[in-house]
């Protein structure tokens, strides 16, 4: 006899789930309600962004459409990389003529050249690019307020090789917007209209104008900053081409624009994808809506690189380029792990060729257009981010456009706001630095370069994740250097090692974060410290804290340090614990150690 199936059981609630999340935070003694339990599990971002732990079909954001059609959230060609690949765009800074040529016979396909007297001279260009395949190669140039001599440089050594127009391929980096966020010094605008007209006319395949977004990311903005000033400094441009009797669609065409990609993965994936939808906007607004589609050259973040185990700016790079080559960009520059070190060597370009390589090869990531894309979190991370992004555009408009936001100072005060709420976060290692921050090695051998060119003065500053830590490991390596040891720190150990062996790690991790030895064998008076830590349990302190403190102060310890949350110990001068503020508290520990 057949009998019916069951029917099926109705899904669970999202109201269910939040019961089920509310509970588990019970036990670890958080007491929420269940519609509090999402909200406790959420990350907040910079922007006013929040990150929360489960997204649902609930969470729709307005349909992305398709690739190669606006709003070109979803790609700005219809094929996507999945013809060839991004492409692979490596940067140089000097002349050297063998390291272009390897780079291009081993993976690069196009070069991205910075000119000025600190650079590439403007005299060596032919050298440098001797041997290239100028209808082959792509070549963008980087040339501040030299940029009309560089690009006639270029066009010219085209011109001597007999190249089509046609086949000339770049972009000649005339940015002037970039160039005086970098400098400070105010760059003229119009002139800008004849190059960009030559390119229009005669060299179909070359663009005359970069939008650069770096220097506002290098001086701590956020990626909704980012975005604005992008955005400011695009319309900026079109206003002065079609002024000069452009049309929106010309004008439209000459633009290439340049964003960070950081080793925050979802987050970038969401500024490119929203970098397009935004500039689609754009030029819906000014009446060309088949012209939105905007050329993207990504650029693995400067301000993430560290200069203390620089191999991990390895894994950096490539969760990085990943992001980048998921977010839909054109072009990817992979920076080298040692680049805030010197001048890359051999080793250290080839690693950041091969990323783009790996990636684009062996994983596939190429294969699929916008992979993340109908993932509910990256189209709402994605639709937020654009909002976010379009109200700073409009308030850098309100006081007059990109040039008046810099020249008067807003740019820059915005900028500072964000980064200094950055900074606490990286102070209290709310936001971890891997081998700065986290699990520093002390006795790593360090990596040494040739110096690099200097940056350009003045202008805005140019932040770094790892700097407070930086200025503190270097105290420490100038006391190394001049005493043959490091200053050091006891870690008295209290009770069985199941009690303390996570606070004791903790501890360990913090002082050496600052260059402070951490000794945990023997006895304090062998130990060559003056400052001592107790590590244990609670339960442990309020038995021995105080008594061990009191003995350790007699040992001769000037300075008693518990690592747990404050409590009522006598003798125990100051507490370390997580959320604390790392950085002021090494700063003073050096201070009171003698360390200049």
């Amino acid at each position: 006899m057949r009998t019916s199936p069951e029917p099926p059981s109705p899904p669970p609630l999202h109201e269910e789930w939040q019961q089920l999340v509310a509970g588990v935070l019970r036990k670890s003694g958080r007491e929420v309600t269940a519609e509090a339990a999402e909200a406790a599990l959420s990350t907040p971002l910079e922007d006013g962004l929040t990150t929360r732990p489960l997204y649902t079909a609930r969470d729709r954001a307005p349909t992305p459409g398709l690739p190669g059609f606006s709003p070109y959230l979803r790609g700005s060609r219809p094929e996507g990389n999945t013809v060839s690949g991004w492409d692979v765009r490596q940067r140089h800074t000097i002349a050297d003529n063998d390291a272009v040529l390897t780079d291009l016979e081993n993976g690069a396909t196009s070069l991205w050249l910075t000119i000025g007297p600190n650079d590439i001279p403007l005299a060596s260009l032919p050298e440098v690019l001797n041997g290239v395949h100028l209808d082959l190669a792509p070549i963008v140039l980087d040339a501040g307020a030299e940029v009309g001599p560089a690009a006639s440089a270029l066009l010219r050594l085209c011109t001597e090789r007999r190249i089509p127009p046609e086949l000339v391929h770049g972009n000649l980096g005339a940015d002037p917007l970039a160039h005086q966020a970098r400098t400070g010094r105010p760059s003229s605008i119009p002139p800008l209209t004849d190059l960009t007209r030559r390119c229009a006319e005669t060299y179909p395949g070359l663009r005359a104008l970069t939008v650069d977004a770096l220097p506002y990311h290098e001086a701590g903005g956020s990626a909704a900053q980012e975005l604005g000033c992008s955005l400011a400094t695009g319309v900026t441009y079109l206003r002065e081409l079609t002024g000069a009797g452009l049309s929106v669609e010309q004008a439209c065409g000459q633009l290439e624009f340049r964003y960070a990609a950081t080793a925050d993965q979802f987050l970038t994936i969401a500024k490119f994808r929203a970098a397009r939808r935004l500039w689609a906007r754009v030029a819906e607004v000014c009446g060309a809506p088949g012209a939105g589609a905007q050329v993207q050259h990504a650029v693995t973040s400067p301000v993430m690189m560290t200069r203390r185990d620089p191999w991990v700016n390895m894994l950096r790079t490539t969760v990085a380029t990943l992001a980048a080559g998921v977010g839909g960009a054109d072009a990817v520059t992979v920076l080298p792990f040692d680049v805030e070190l010197g001048l890359p060597d051999a080793f250290a370009r080839r690693i950041a060729r091969n990323t783009s390589t790996i990636l684009i090869e062996e994983s596939h990531l190429a294969r699929v257009i916008d992979p993340a894309g109908g993932s509910w979190y990256v189209e709402r991370l994605t639709d937020e981010l654009a909002h976010t992004a379009w109200e700073f555009f409009q308030q850098i408009e309100q006081v007059g456009g990109q040039e008046a936001a810099l020249a008067s100072g807003m740019i820059a005060e915005r900028l500072a706001e964000t980064w200094s709420v950055r900074s606490a976060k990286l102070a209290e290692r709310r936001e971890p630095l891997t081998g700065v921050s986290e699990f520093p090695h002390l006795t790593e051998k360090p990596v040494v370069r040739a110096p690099a060119p200097a940056p350009p003065p003045g202008g805005l500053p140019r932040v770094r994740r790892d700097e407070a830590y930086e200025a503190l490991r270097a105290r420490s390596d100038a006391h190394l250097a001049a005493t043959g040891a490091r200053p050091r720190i006891y870690l008295a150990a209290l009770g069985p090692v199941a009690a303390h062996t996570a606070r004791l790690t903790f501890a360990s991790n913090l002082f050496q974060a600052g260059g402070i030895e951490p000794v945990t064998e023997g006895e304090f008076a062998d130990s060559g410290a003056t400052e001592a830590c107790l590590c244990s349990s609670d339960a442990l302190y309020e038995e021995q804290a105080a008594l061990v403190a009191g003995e350790l102060r007699a040992a001769g310890a000037g300075h008693v340090f518990l690592a747990g949350r404050p409590g009522p110990y006598s003798d125990v001068d100051a507490y370390v614990f997580a959320g604390c503020d790392a950085v002021a508290v090494l700063s003073t520990t050096l201070d009171r150690m003698g360390v200049s």
